[in-house]
Formats: structure tokens, sequence, C-alpha cells
């Protein structure tokens, strides 16, 4: 299964529709919780997950809107006793606050929590393919994530028969990439890996177009509308047309908007202003949404 549970879509003041931020990434054996804010541990309730099958957690940055939520779950994982370690990203200037956070509270430790930290030059090799970090620019230290999967290639049943090829002798040549005098390529067709990019609280910078390139799925934050970009540019944040060149520009296949500001009760708004910048599939986050990856190009 490959797909985004959003949990929560507010910016810095959540509604009575919109949580506080929250976004949990399925993909295949990987699932990520990506900016845990306040009340995430109630979403997941609401949204019918547990955290057993956390692999790992990224936070963006350490406004609370982003990670106020991360006690709450690092403790619930400790009572569930999940037994893997589940390693947590966050911006390594921002060590101490998640210190303050790790142990916000008294409770009994029972999880293997792995301190991950996130610098400039950050790779992690995860069962999904390579999750990537870069900095962004916000008032304080921020990275947006990127996971790519790496490229593979598809068996076509009619050219294994048509070769002979059966059993065992298939694990061999996706092994070694030869079985007898047949290639690899001679019985399989190019199968290109999918791709995520998660970008929050950002001006626009030369990291949000690297982190967004080509991608399947974007996740951009479009706090502000196009009448406040002057805020949004002092602030350290994007309009919904901002966010939307940039999925133009990059190539990217499906754009999901979301962090929208208090200040705007009508979200069709963002979507008209997008429409203008991007004619692929946008999706306008709602709490609680599930956004399924779009099929292999």
């Amino acid at each position: 299964m490959r797909e985004l549970v959003v949990l929560g879509t507010a910016s810095q003041v959540p509604t009575r529709h919109r949580n506080h931020n929250g976004y949990l990434l399925r993909f295949d054996d990987e699932v990520i919780l990506f900016d845990p804010g306040e009340g995430t541990q109630r979403q997941m309730l609401l949204a019918g997950l547990a955290v057993t099958p956390l692999t790992r957690i990224c936070i963006t940055h350490f406004h609370g809107d982003h990670s106020l939520g991360l006690p709450g779950v690092l403790q619930r994982i400790s009572l569930d006793r999940v037994p893997h370690p589940v390693p947590v990203h966050y911006p390594a200037g921002g060590q101490e606050f998640y210190d303050r956070l790790r142990y916000a509270t008294s409770y009994w430790d029972n999880a293997d929590i792995v301190p991950s930290p996130v610098g400039a030059a950050f790779v992690a090799e995860t069962s999904a393919g390579r999750l990537t970090a870069l900095p962004l620019r916000h008032s304080i230290e921020t990275y947006g994530y990127r996971l790519t999967e790496p490229d593979s290639r598809r068996m076509l049943p009619e050219r294994l028969a048509a070769h002979g090829i059966s059993g065992p002798a298939v694990g061999e040549l996706q092994r070694t990439g030869r079985s007898g005098d047949v290639t690899l390529e001679q019985v399989s067709a190019a199968r290109p890996g999918q791709s995520m990019a998660f970008v929050m609280d950002t001006g626009l910078c030369d990291n949000v177009f690297a982190l967004a390139d080509g991608v399947d799925v974007l996740v951009i934050e479009s706090t502000f509308r196009a009448e406040d970009a002057a805020l949004a540019a002092q602030v350290g944040h994007l309009t919904a047309g901002q966010a939307a060149a940039v999925a133009r520009q990059c190539g990217v296949r499906q754009l999901v908007l979301t962090h929208f500001s208090q200040r705007y009760p009508d979200p069709s708004g963002f979507l008209d202003e997008a429409r203008r910048e991007f004619d692929g599939p946008i999706v306008i986050a709602e709490d609680l949404l599930r956004v399924p990856f779009p099929a292999r190009r």
C-alpha cells in the first residue's frame, strides 16, 4: 500500500476543522510519520492508525505546530512496546528541543527510540529507498525531506515462458542478471521508482525545487494566498500559487497543498489560485484524508 494519510492541515493556529500538522506516509513496509503537531496521537486514532507499524519519524523544524505531538507519540510507542527501533530525524541545531520533547513528562521508557539528527548531507537508506534532507529558508533551522525509490525491473511472464525459465531460475536471474544465455533485460521491463517530497515552512529557495524535482507526490505548505504574498515572504512561507508554480516547473505528478492559515475560512480559494499555475492533479488537504500514490509512470 502506498498512500499519504493526512492527520492535520492547520498552520500556527488550529481551527474547528483543522488540527495541527501531521502526515503519515505508507510506502509498502516503510511507515513514516512527518511533523507530528499537537493532537497527532488522537488524529491517528480517528484515522484508524496505530503507532506499532511506524518505522521512523521526521521533524522538519521545532515550531510547535510541527513537533508538540512528538512526546505523546513517543510515549505511546513505549506504552505499546513497539519491538523495533524507531529513528527520529530532526534538525541537528534543534537538539535541545528534541531532548525536552523526548522526556517532556515522566513515563516508563520501554522503546528503542533512535535519535538521528539531520544535517545538509543527510542520507538514510530505508526499505522503500533513499531518504534525503535539504535545508530550507525559514525563521529557524528547517529541513525538507525526499524519499526516492530505486528503479527496478518487472518480470514478464510471457518472456520467461518463451525462454523456458521458471522456479529457482527466476530468482537467480533477478539476483545475478543472467540465467544461462538469457539476460535480465530480455525477460523484464524497466520499472521506474516512485518518489515523494515533503516541504514545510519555507520561502522560495533553490532547495524547494531540488526536493520537488520530478517527484510523484509533492506535499507542500501553502500557508498564504496571493493577496498576502508580501507577508508570506516576510515570515518564510509560500502562497498557493508559488507552491503550484514549483510543481509545474519541477514536473510533479500530484500536488498536495496543506498548512493553511486560519485567516482563510474557504479552502476553495487555494485551489483556484493553484490551478492557474499547475494543471495536474491537485489535492487540497483535509484532516483524515487519504491520498493514494498515482500509478507508476
